[in-house]
């Protein structure tokens, strides 16, 4: 029977747990053996966050892995996008980031790709690792150990980053930035002594315990110190990074909150102009305001399900430019598909700077719309609950791409279980405020009866 704390860690898209007691350097050591068989290559790359067990996993890791006969090129402190651009710009056949993202100190994980920075997601590969793992059946040790060698490639990285853009266009904003203690605090120096803004940094020191608040800028409470410093700084926006830097979050001059649907938009409207007609892939939590602006644009808008994987897969397949999600993720083609907050913030500064208005005034004309974000519920049964919403709006347009989006004219919710929790998400858009909060409250009503 397989161990219940070994399947709970290995999850739709990554490795993930309480350091020491569900990952552990047992596992990870294990998981450096399969890998090279796992990506058909013994050309390894892996970076590693800021958390103090980054660097016995990395160790663990890179035990196994080099048992197996793989070379693994060290690189370090760096953010999961900058691990995604060493595994594609040079050539690896596989790469490891060490992080738990956003989640509490005490947790670490594996995020894993093959070459090309290609997400290995649990169907993709990650289940076969688990089984091997629970049935003790590791690949045998090489009869010739590989070797471990180091690699800085943050210089690198900023120069990838700041390609998608022209620098001398890029105004002399003033920019308070909040690394939550996490990667950004490492990258971001690195991109900006390129350009001619000034940075005011907030909890740029590396620290895995995160001792000022979580560096999940998904959640208001986190943006709390970034929204009094752009206030007090009379700053021309700020910007968030989580904990491993691949996710980017803004509010503007006045500290506003700027949602991941506006940055996509914003994105894929700076996309469309250097690239008429390109699609434009986005999740379906987006607002609706993405498709109506992409195709006002002359894109091609795509919907899709929400997750990296399902979301990479799925560009690489249509040959898709940009894709954007509401949860701040954001992926370019020319990026090996893969997702980068620091791309992203560079595109949204290209469009600020092509401009002599404030950023509120740039994104009002986008966000006219209003979203509850996402409302957690947990649930006995998520399927009975998600049947009953739908016979409610029996009347709407329905569709069952990911969970049940229930469509009206004026307004929409989607509804879809979580892969991992007895939790259902919850996100409703109105045209008003009155008619978000109120079709939000009476879908809550039902859930929670």
């Amino acid at each position: 029977m397989l161990d219940p704390a070994l399947n709970a860690i290995f999850k739709s898209y990554d490795v993930r747990g309480v350091y020491g007691t569900e990952l552990t350097d047992e596992i990870a050591y294990a998981i450096g053996r399969c890998y090279p068989a796992l990506v058909g290559g013994s050309k390894l790359v892996v970076g590693r966050d800021m958390r103090p067990s980054g660097v016995a996993l990395f160790e663990a890791f890179a035990r196994g892995a080099t048992e197996a006969g793989a070379s693994v090129t060290d690189i370090g402190l760096v953010s999961t996008d900058a691990l995604y651009f060493a595994v594609g710009k040079f050539g690896f056949d596989g790469g490891i980031m060490i992080t738990a993202s956003h989640n509490p100190a005490k947790y670490n994980g594996l995020k894993c790709t093959r070459a090309n920075a290609e997400a290995i997601s649990f169907d993709g590969g990650l289940r076969s690792v688990r089984d091997r793992i629970a049935n003790h059946d590791l690949p045998p040790k090489a009869a010739q150990s590989g070797t471990v060698e180091q690699r800085f490639i943050l210089d690198d990285f900023a120069q990838h980053c700041l390609s998608f853009i022209d620098p001398k266009q890029i105004k002399p904003f003033k920019i308070v930035i909040d690394a939550g203690n996490g990667m950004a605090g490492a990258t971001v120096p690195h991109v900006f002594k390129h350009l001619p803004c000034e940075i005011i940094p907030l909890y740029f020191e590396l620290d895995g315990n995160f001792p000022n608040h979580p560096a999940s800028p998904i959640e208001p409470e986190n943006m709390v110190d970034l929204q009094a410093a752009v206030r007090k700084h009379g700053s021309d926006l700020g910007v968030a990074f989580d904990g491993d830097a691949d996710r980017m979050f803004i509010v503007d001059e006045h500290g506003n909150l700027i949602d991941g649907s506006t940055v996509t938009a914003l994105v894929a409207l700076n996309t469309l102009r250097k690239h008429p007609g390109s699609k434009i892939l986005y999740n379906l939590i987006c607002s609706r305001s993405v498709p109506e602006l992409v195709e006002k644009a002359g894109g091609v808008a795509i919907r899709s399900q929400v997750g990296h994987s399902i979301i990479k897969q799925t560009m690489r397949e249509r040959d898709i430019l940009f894709g954007g999600e509401h949860s701040g993720h954001f992926y370019f083609r020319e990026n090996w598909y893969a997702d980068s907050g620091m791309i992203a913030l560079m595109e949204c500064l290209e469009v600020f700077s092509r401009t002599n208005d404030p950023v509120s005034a740039v994104i009002a004309p986008i966000d006219t719309r209003f979203r509850s974000g996402e409302i957690n519920s947990t649930v006995a049964d998520a399927q009975a609950k998600m049947s009953q919403l739908e016979s409610v709006h029996a009347d709407a347009h329905i569709d069952h791409l990911d969970g049940v989006t229930i469509s009206y004219p004026t307004w929409w919710m989607n509804i879809r279980p979580s892969n991992t929790e007895p939790l259902l998400r919850l996100n409703v858009e109105g045209d008003t405020r009155e008619l978000m909060e109120q079709n939000r409250d009476a879908a809550l009503a039902l859930i929670r009866s």
